[in-house]
Order: structure tokens, then sequence, then C-alpha cells
């Protein structure tokens, strides 16, 4: 008989074991976003993540966004120019190319104000120095890229005095009214709050008093999406004030994936993408003076080594934006490479919560109250459910980091150096009515590459984009063509959305996507 404290002692042991292999097996990003990694037949979702008590599952579609327009997204970004910042800022004007932007204005948050760790006034300059230096070489790879000219003249101060501060007017705040007055343009506008909502506030209070005939229209046409709400603005002006017009809101905690503390939490094959084994390589030497500037660890630096990825936490802002194929734009509920949000509560849209008891808080969702944020507290070793929770940014991991590269080479490197994504086009609409039980012809006929890479092709449910509570079974997945049958189980209503993910075989490799999106009849 083994003595009982030798047995607590063993019984401790196997369970460290057990948690020690599961926090470290090999992961596949393919699947669902329930589970740490699936087989690629089965990717079922694991039937212990209960969402929690007040998420929605109201449907959203933005009905201002058409997959097949090529219109440009706008957007407009304030940040606080931390250092994550300014990381997220490189990246940012390397996908300069991808949208109409309307301004980058620089605001204050509780975390940066002026004599509280400010950056300075012009914090943005030398990266636009060096923008200007790389532009001749970029603009080879797509003459749609801004010129310096352009950048400069929409990068402005906005109101930094203090933390939340909204009184005063300033060349940032009024700069936002003259784009949301605008009337040329029934575009939507993404606007970013990498850091406080004050500015973005100060103009909406501007708008207010002065043009009131004008506010719904501006509403209409406003898309927010803010990284936590790091001062109180919203909730004290922007919420109250606007909130009845309904303006799509996404705030999100999930950009943990990428922020800081990265390494505590993300599965190991992520983790090598961030390394500065890669990183400097690939980002950080050799391709130019923009690329040079990111602001990488330096060297031993609390567990971090020389060229480690330091931090992007604003980033998933304008990664929503990025028209890859996901149609991100079209739901916030749909995910992308900017995350995925549930709705829970009139307009907004926060991070799924895999807790039927957890209640999420009425007011602000930032670092004291967001659930990722103070889980990360805890500092829970081997944390599997905190894993999952930003699983929605790091799936796409390995192609956001190839696509970060390639951009990086297009500062230095010729066209026919370079490497360009594929362009995935279906011959299968990207949304489909069908019944139950009937078989559904998938085919990405009509896809192509810039360079005549050869492409590879990947088709999957993205279970938790959709309704259909079930895993569906794609025969010939790997192929160009596909299909599969709806289950017999479908209900009327109920949603499936499948992703055609294509890659070539450059260097490095790149991957866009289609989504064919099910409605049940």
């Amino acid at each position: 008989m083994i003595e009982p404290s030798r047995k607590a002692a063993l019984v401790y042991l196997f369970t460290v074991l057990i948690f020690a292999i599961a926090a470290y097996r090999p992961v596949n990003t393919a699947g669902s976003d329930n589970q740490l990694g699936s087989d690629e037949n089965s990717r079922s979702a694991d039937t212990n993540a209960v969402p929690a008590k007040n998420q929605s599952s109201e449907a959203f579609r933005d009905p201002s966004v058409n997959p097949a327009a090529k219109k440009k997204p706008r957007v407009l970004v304030t940040s606080d120019g931390e250092i994550d910042d300014q990381c997220s800022l490189v990246r940012f004007l390397l996908y300069a190319n991808e949208w109409d932007i309307e301004g980058i204005i620089t605001s204050s948050s509780q975390y940066h104000a002026h004599g509280h760790r400010w950056p300075g006034d012009d914090w943005v300059q030398p990266y636009l120095t060096a923008y200007s230096k790389v532009y001749q070489n970029l603009v080879q790879h797509d003459p749609e890229y801004p010129t310096i000219e352009f950048l400069q003249s929409r990068t402005l101060l906005g109101n930094v005095r203090t933390e939340g501060e909204m009184d005063e007017i300033t060349p940032g705040s009024q700069h936002i009214v003259k784009v949301l007055l605008d009337e040329t343009d029934d575009r939507p506008i993404w606007i970013q709050a990498w850091g406080g909502t004050n500015t973005i506030a100060r103009a909406l209070q501007t708008i207010e008093s002065e043009h009131p005939d004008q506010v719904e229209s501006v509403a209409n046409k406003m898309r927010f999406f803010f990284i936590w709400e790091q001062d109180s603005t919203y909730q004290s002006y922007i919420r109250p004030r606007w909130g009845k017009h309904n303006i799509p809101t996404i705030i999100s905690d999930q950009f943990i994936a990428i922020f800081y503390h990265w390494k505590k939490y993300l599965p190991a094959e992520q983790q090598s993408f961030l390394a500065g084994s890669w990183m400097r390589p690939n980002i950080l030497e050799d391709h130019g003076p923009l690329c040079a500037l990111y602001p990488a660890h330096k060297g031993d630096d609390k567990g971090f080594d020389a060229g480690d990825f330091r931090s992007e936490g604003d980033s998933p802002a304008f990664l929503h934006t990025i028209p890859v194929g996901l149609r991100s734009m079209e739901s916030p509920g749909w995910g992308g490479w900017g995350g995925r949000y549930v709705k829970v509560r009139e307009n907004t849209w926060l991070d799924p919560v895999a807790d039927s008891t957890y209640s999420y808080p009425d007011g602000r969702w930032y670092g004291d109250s967001a659930w990722g944020r103070s889980r990360l507290r805890e500092n829970r070793p081997n944390d599997a459910e905190l894993t999952l929770y930003v699983k929605p940014i790091w799936r796409w991991m390995e192609a956001m980091q190839n696509d970060f590269a390639a951009r990086a080479d297009w500062c230095i490197k010729s066209f026919a150096e370079a490497n360009h994504p594929p362009i995935v086009k279906l011959a299968t609409p990207l949304d489909l009515q069908v019944q139950a039980g009937k078989e559904v012809s998938l085919s990405a006929h009509g896809s192509s590459d810039p360079d005549g890479d050869q492409l590879s092709y990947r088709w999957w449910h993205y279970q938790e984009a959709g309704t259909f509570p079930h895993t569906i079974q794609i025969r010939d997945a790997a192929q160009q063509d596909a299909s599969f049958s709806v289950p017999k189980s479908a209900r009327q209503g109920e949603t499936i959305h499948l992703i055609c993910e294509v890659t070539d075989n450059g260097t490095p490799a790149l991957t866009r996507y289609q989504r064919v999106l099910i409605q049940v009849k």
C-alpha cells in the first residue's frame, strides 16, 4: 500500500504532467476558437465552452458593406503614442495602400498625457520621415500607397493635456469634425482609438452643439473600434449622448494576444513568429529605415531576447479593416485578423468569454474590468482558458506575420524580387440559401497569383462565426473544388461559415481568403 503522503505527491506530479502536456502540445490554428487544437478532420467545438450570460446570438450584418465592391475602407486613427502604438504604426504604414486614411491624430489616455510618460507631440514624425524614404519602393508594388505630403496633411495634434480632457477644441478634433461633416463620401469611417476616446468625444461634442441637424447622418457613417476604453469619455459622453444612434462599436480586450505579455499564453508555434530569430531577418534587419525604427526588444529584458516582438496591442483596430477576404467588416461576430466579438448590449461588441457564470460589466471595458486582463493578473501558469480567449487573433498569426514580412520586403525589393498575395476568386456565390440535407459544391476556380506561384487550397468550417452548433465535414477540403452536405439537423435560419484559405508557395508564403456564408432555408 502506498503511504498517504507519497500517494498525494504522486497524484500531484501526475496532475502537473497532464497540464504540461496539454499546454505544450502542437496547436492547429484551423477550426474552432473554443479548442486549442484539433485533428484536421475533426473541428468540433469544446462543449464545455459555454458563453457568458449576456452574450447575444442576435445576428448583425452591416448593410453598408458590399463584399463585391472594390472601394477601400476609410480609417481614422487616434493614438496616445505608447511604444506599442509606435510598433503598430510601422505595420499600419506598410498597409497604407489598403485604405483611405482620413487622419492620424495624437490623443491622450489614462497611461499617457502631457507630463505623464508623454512621448512628445510630434512622436509620429520620425515614422513618417522613414516612410518617405521607402515610398518610392513601395509604389512599385502598389501605386495606391499615399504620398508623404498626403499623410502629413492628415497628421494632427488632438487633446493631449490630461487624461480624458475634451474641453479644448484642437486641430485634431477639428479635423475629425471636418471628415465627419463631409457629405461627398457616404462610405463608413472606421474610427479607431489606440489610446483614449477623448479627442473623438471632443469632435462629436462640437458636431452636437454646432451642427445638430447633421448628428444623425454623422452617426450613420461612424464605426468604432476601441482598444479598451482608455479614458472615461466613452461612458461619460459618447455613449449617453450618441448611443441612441446605435453606432456599431467594437471594444477589444483580446488584443492582448499580441500584447506585452504574449509569452505567457500564446502557444509555442505562434510564439515562433514573434521571436527575435524570426523578427530580425524578416523585419528588423536590412529592410530599410521604416522597419529599422520598429521598437522591438533590445536585449535581455525580463525574459525577452534581442529582436523579440514587443507589443502591438493596437494593431487589431486596423487589422480588422484590411480586406483579406474574410469579410470581417460585415459583422464583428464573423472573425478575422482583428479578432471575433459578441454583442453584449445595445450596439456594443466585446470579447467572447466562455464562462456561463460571467456577466459583462455595464460600464467600462478596460484594464481593470476586461476578462482577459483581469485573468492575466491572476498569473496562472499554463492558463489554457486565457490561451483560448485570445485564439480569435492568434489563429491567424502565421499568415499575418508572413504578410508583414512581405511588406517589409516591399520596402527594399523590386516587384519581381518580392512576393505578393494570391487573389482568391470563387465560382461559388459568397452567400447561399440551402435546404437542410442538400449538397453544396464549392469552387475556387478563378483564383490566381500575381507572381505565378503555385497555390494550395484549404476549406474549413469556422464554427463560432455561425449559428449552426455542430461540425461540418467538408469533402476534398484540400482541393480547389470541394463539397459538403448541409446536415439534416440544421434548422431554418441557422448559418454556416466556410473559409476558403489559399496560400502561395512564394517566400514568404502568403495567404488570402474568401468566406462563404450559408443560411439554412
